[in-house]
């Protein structure tokens, strides 16, 4: 029989904010998959810190680029695709000799994760399900103490990587708004919030539920974290 692979969810980063689902999955697992860059422990691993059985195997993807090359240049997915193949077939190799895999996903597996790489490969060939968790844009709105959205409020999820005409244009359109995968085009970020008009009104959240979790209006940022940082726009919408 086929065993399952599982994509957990590990939510936002805090352990206690993970569903009893995935924390019976993870504690229980005698195979446990996880992507990192080199040379680096990985997120998804630290969050389960002191979760794993004593006997669990671990098997650690390790991304053959990262920031190094831009996502349009071609070689960024001709390096990725042949990666998530071979990580897909180590997966599927394991399933198929019965073996059930947990495969750590930071935040919600299908959301913006690279669980879903491994999804789109491997669903025709083996069970897979899927344990969703609180995404990191949860976390962030949740620490800032302020409701994302009322009403008809509409909500824009951006990635920071977009041109910056683009990201001007559909910051000014929306009510609310989160930004991700800032690390590096912060500048490009904050110029784009200007040129929208609503750089009074947003903020940097780093580390959401963390404990080393902090919130910095966008105008004092000088430098956010690499990865765990999101920009919030608090909608202002409808309410009784």
């Amino acid at each position: 029989m086929s065993g399952t692979i599982h994509g957990v969810g590990l939510g936002p980063g805090a352990q206690d904010l993970m569903s009893v689902r995935a924390d019976r999955l993870i504690r229980e697992a005698r195979h446990i998959a996880y992507f990192r860059k080199a040379g680096r422990p990985g997120h998804a691993r630290r969050i389960v810190e002191g979760m794993l059985r004593a006997d669990a195997v671990e098997y650690a993807m390790e991304y053959p680029v990262t920031t190094e090359i831009p996502f349009s240049d071609p070689r960024y997915n001709a390096r990725l695709s042949p990666f998530y193949a071979d990580c897909a077939a180590h997966l599927h190799g394991l399933a198929a000799q019965g073996e059930d895999v947990v495969v750590l996903c930071e935040g919600d597996p299908f959301f913006y994760g690279s669980f879903m790489h491994l999804h789109s490969r491997l669903a025709a060939h083996a069970p897979v399900r899927i344990v969703p968790g609180i995404t990191g844009m949860s976390g962030a709105w949740t620490a800032s103490g302020t409701p994302i959205s009322w009403g008809d409020d509409v909500l824009t999820v951006l990635m920071a990587t977009l041109p910056e005409d683009e990201l001007a244009r559909r910051i000014h359109d929306t009510n609310a708004l989160v930004v991700m995968k800032i690390g590096r085009n912060l500048a490009k970020l904050r110029r784009a919030v200007e040129i929208a008009g609503k750089q009074d009104c947003a903020w940097l959240v780093e580390y959401a539920t963390m404990a080393d979790q902090r919130i910095t209006p966008l105008a004092d940022a000088d430098a956010v974290t690499g990865y765990f940082s999101i920009l919030l726009i608090h909608g202002q919408g409808r309410r009784p």
